[in-house]
């Protein structure tokens, strides 16, 4: 197994989806002069690093026919969000404010105005193109009419599947890798739909990348499965975390602990499936009914983020959840997931943000936040340790509206426990046991010993990396 590499354990990121945050139109006509809407998140830096985030996944960023996930080209950005100038400065600001990108990568799948997929369309089966597709049949009629049938992302035919074990079309995709990083700097990848892609692409993409850039970082989304299928020793860095996402909405609603808690043993226990891998964590995202909208009791959403930036795995902030904005997944699209906003609120008085602020603040600064060790569990009540070496964290949460009290047995040398959310709150063990006393409601308590502070590890694998010309280490 690889092991956890600690600095990506204070990595935080935010998540956009830019078509809709910058109120992009529905549809790309492919005539129009492009209009620079990216360069309106500029004004979201400080936002994004005051929420306590150093690296900031962004959606689909090139041309495409509708949502980014349909792309028609590859080396041009959307001309309804810019060009590649505007993307070009908008990834150097984002660098100089200390912020990683990883941009949103299409490639099991393209467009039906992917030029390729226009090559078959008009020359059949005397196309050069023919074979970058999967399931072309000259025998019957697709269900837009063509003259030819193809696989589509399972009933999206809008979505034309690549054939990823054509040599001509892996090359044609190491090339476009080689120009992202090449001409806008990028740290990462996130590869939509990984799980169904072939594995054996993802291995030699993988190792192309990590070849162009050392310490680049690859995520895939995989909603169900083994994990271990897609991250690990030779193929990709992450996965989301869909089975912890799930737990972690379902356990308040249910007002069941026990859920989350298994979900948590299971991944990153003694005996744990995943616990030498860091997987991608999010409360919701540009797929998901937002974590305002699913939970029955609002007080929740405090509880919920104190988990998401203690449990194990690198936390993510989908935009505008941080101030409690609502959005209902739709029987199929997901537009009210993806608004525009066109201007950030006032959040000086937002209890949600300033939470979450602070608990940005908290996990910047604490090296413990690595291994991970159940101490109690109960219907409304979970305590948990995290450690590295000398530095200990025990985290309790309380989703009951009542205060709690929880005593706890501890072995453990450590004599001094602050908590971190409120610095006025110390406690000692005691012939044996750690009493965690008045754990608010709807809230939590995030008890440290001293503390090491550690340096600012990159978004890589193990080495260091360049920031707007300065080394971290």
């Amino acid at each position: 197994m690889q092991k956890i590499v600690p600095g990506l354990s204070y990595t935080c990121f935010y998540h956009i989806y830019p078509l809709g945050a910058c109120g992009a139109p529905v549809a790309n006509e492919f005539v129009s002069r492009p209009v620079d809407r990216l360069s309106d998140l500029l004004n979201w830096l400080p936002h994004i690093r005051s929420a306590g985030c150093n690296a900031l996944y962004l959606g689909p960023m090139f041309e495409s026919d509708f949502h980014g996930y349909d792309t028609a080209d590859y080396f041009t950005v959307d001309r309804r969000l810019g060009t590649n100038e505007t993307l070009k400065e908008f990834s150097r600001a984002l660098h100089k404010a200390g912020i990683r990108l990883v941009l949103d990568t299409v490639f099991n799948h393209v467009g039906r105005n992917f030029w390729a997929f226009k090559d078959v369309q008009a020359n059949g089966e005397a196309s050069a193109y023919k074979n970058w597709f999967c399931g072309v049949d000259f025998h019957r009629m697709s269900n837009y009419g063509d003259d030819f049938y193809y696989d589509g992302w399972y009933d999206a035919y809008n979505l034309v599947k690549l054939n990823l074990t054509n040599s001509e079309v892996k090359r044609y995709l190491r090339s476009v890798v080689e120009f992202w990083i090449n001409e806008f700097e990028i740290d990462g990848l996130r590869l939509d739909v990984a799980e169904i892609m072939d594995k054996s692409f993802l291995a030699e993409l993988a190792a192309f990348c990590r070849l162009q850039k050392p310490g680049i970082w690859l995520l895939g989304e995989m909603i169900s499965g083994d994990y271990n299928e897609l991250a690990g020793p030779g193929m990709l860095d992450s996965t989301t975390n869909y089975e912890a996402y799930k737990s972690l909405y379902s356990s308040h609603n249910d007002k069941n602990y026990f859920e989350l808690a298994h979900t948590l043993n299971r991944q990153y226990g003694e005996h744990g499936l995943y616990k030498d891998l860091l997987f991608y964590t999010f409360a919701d995202n540009h797929d998901t009914t937002r974590i305002a909208s699913i939970l029955t009791n609002s007080d929740h959403l405090f509880p919920v983020y104190a988990l998401l930036f203690t449990m194990p795995g690198i936390p993510s902030i989908y935009y505008g959840s941080e101030w409690g904005m609502s959005g209902v997944k739709g029987l199929h699209e997901d537009t009210a997931l993806r608004p525009e906003v066109k201007q950030l609120p006032d959040l000086d008085q937002c209890p949600l943000f300033q939470y979450i602020r602070r608990l940005g603040e908290i996990r910047s600064r604490l090296s413990a936040l690595v291994n991970y060790q159940q101490l109690y569990v109960s219907h409304e009540h979970l305590v948990f340790s995290r450690n590295l070496e000398t530095a200990v964290c025990v985290i309790a949460v309380n989703m009951s509206s009542q205060l709690k009290i929880v005593v706890i047995t501890w072995t453990g040398k450590h004599r001094i426990f602050q908590d971190q959310l409120d610095d006025t709150y110390v406690i000692n063990p005691e012939n044996g046991f750690l009493t965690i006393g008045d754990i608010p409601a709807c809230g939590s308590r995030i008890l440290a010993t001293d503390e090491i502070f550690h340096s600012q590890y990159p978004i890589g694998r193990f080495s260091a990396g360049t920031i707007g010309g300065e080394t971290l280490t």
